[in-house]
């Protein structure tokens, strides 16, 4: 068996509970450190001794970045006199001092410094790294705490290669671009097929159809994300209030009791997420609404939209409506931070639509675990008791790499369909004025019959022709294929 290294050995010797390690360190025949896929390869001239914990803490810290869940379990356990003897040699090491900071703000608690720190201010969170917002300072241990959120609740996105590339991609600004290369009334046109889809998407993805009115609620709804209000109780519940179908369903204000997921086992198999406890989903939706109403101007607003949307799903804060108010939020972020044109919108729920099983699994990256925590019991066919045998770190401090990935991807879809529907109105235009120019038919049926035609490859069907025969002259079918027909051959399908 391998020797643990870092946090996986503050785990393992402190008996603590956290969401499992995507990369744990272990001692191997290595001569240097290197990342496998699923291991942090140690040589062991580098691991700390197995007794010597605030050395696991210090190596995780310089190798394996900062993991607060852990460490807000781990550093209150270790003695304030290990920190300053180790002060007493190297009082301004750089992860030392990180350590004492943490330990501090975890426990109330101070270090004794044998003399004041020196040196220039260290970002907690190295910014080569992660993604990080303007910190606030402590000049007692001259570290800056950088991190998306704050040290009750903070989510971590990596800087991975998949995510910097997409991010160089500008895919908020390419949407402008494509926006502003159309005439007003094309742009408005596009608008409206955004606002349509995205509206029955996300309905689709909770498995229901809305009804008309369901559904102009919805688009209004999405409209008034323009207005840039910032984030708070009250507009979350105006919101909720206006996706859910029930009135037995509409919240006053957030939840004031535990709930959860289900999936289609029966019993407490079928119990598929547990959110966090009510007093702490209250106290945790505080700091994800002022990260939302913070960070939307100082990193990626993708990547801030993304944190927003899935810290409100893992948070759960009302009984029904939190899936669509979750995708509702990648708008809404985005038009708070400005990002886009004034009334447009990026159809993200169609992309999820398309890749269901994509957006379940990034859900279930942090619900899976999550759910490991919970101890259920069963009363007849129901569920009689929850008990949260976790420490709250699992719910405060997340790692949203695998969410901000799947984000941008779905937004890389969203504009990919947005331009195919601004090249689609294109072609009708320019199929419906060249019939309309030549062939006396009402414009209904014109317009119906070029969808028709453009669907079907410059073909209307026989069935179709009958369907329409009664009042439109059969030279008019023709006109209309021989117009889709002259269209280049890659711009015949929608």
């Amino acid at each position: 068996m391998n020797e643990f290294v870092g946090y996986a050995r503050l785990l393992e010797a402190m008996q603590l509970s956290a969401l499992p390690l995507r990369q744990p360190a272990a001692v191997q025949p290595v001569a240097c450190l290197q990342e496998h896929d699923q291991t942090l390869a140690v040589p062991v001239n580098v691991a700390p001794s197995a007794d010597d914990l605030l050395g696991h803490v210090l190596f995780a810290l310089k190798h394996e970045g900062i993991h607060l869940g852990i460490l807000m379990q781990a550093l209150p356990l270790l003695p304030a006199a290990v920190f300053e003897a180790a002060l007493s040699k190297s009082p301004n090491a750089m992860y030392l001092r990180k350590a004492c900071f943490l330990r501090e703000a975890f426990t109330g608690q101070l270090v004794k410094q044998a003399a004041p720190v020196k040196g220039a201010f260290v970002p907690l969170f190295d910014p080569r790294r992660y993604f990080t917002l303007p910190g606030e300072r402590n000049s007692r241990w001259r570290v800056e705490f950088n991190g998306l959120g704050t040290l009750a609740y903070c989510a971590t996105v990596e800087r991975t290669p998949q995510i910097e590339a997409m991010l160089e991609r500008d895919l908020l600004g390419r949407a402008n671009i494509l926006v502003e290369s159309l005439a007003p009334f094309d742009a408005e046109r596009l608008h409206d097929w955004a606002y349509l889809q995205e509206t029955q998407a996300s309905f689709a993805i909770e498995g229901e159809e809305p009804s008309e009115e369901q559904a102009r609620r919805f688009v209004r709804l999405l409209r008034q994300a323009q207005e840039r209000r910032p984030l708070d109780e009250s507009y979350l519940v105006a919101i909720q209030n206006s996706t859910v179908s029930h009135s037995s369903a509409q919240a006053t204000g957030f939840r004031q009791q535990q709930n959860y997921l289900t999936n289609q086992t029966q019993g407490p198999l079928g119990v598929a997420y547990v959110p966090p406890p009510a007093e702490l989903c209250g106290e945790l939706m505080e700091h994800l609404m002022r990260i939302a109403n913070r960070a939307a101007s100082q990193v990626d607003p993708l990547v801030v939209a993304a944190i927003v949307s899935f810290g409100l799903a893992f948070l759960h804060p009302f009984p029904d409506g939190n899936g669509r108010l979750s995708r509702f939020l990648l708008h809404q972020q985005l038009c708070h931070a400005e990002a886009l044109q004034r009334g447009m919108l990026l159809p993200m729920s169609v992309a999820i639509q398309r890749d269901p099983g994509r957006y379940l699994a990034s859900l279930q990256e942090f619900s899976r675990p999550a759910r490991a925590f919970w101890e259920l019991s069963r009363n007849g066919g129901g569920i009689s008791s929850l008990t949260f045998k976790g420490p709250p770190a699992i719910y405060r401090y997340w790692d949203a790499t695998p969410q901000v990935a799947f984000t941008l991807d779905v937004a890389q879809y969203a504009l990919d369909a947005l331009r195919d529907q601004a090249a689609y109105l294109k072609r009708f235009d320019a199929v419906y004025a060249e019939v309309n120019a030549c062939c006396d038919v009402r414009g209904s049926d014109l317009a119906a019959l070029v969808v028709l035609c453009l669907a079907h490859r410059g073909v209307i069907t026989t069935p179709r022709r009958h369907q329409f025969q009664d009042r439109v002259p059969e030279a008019v079918f023709d006109c209309i294929e021989r117009a889709v027909q002259r269209l280049p051959q890659q711009l015949q399908s929608q």
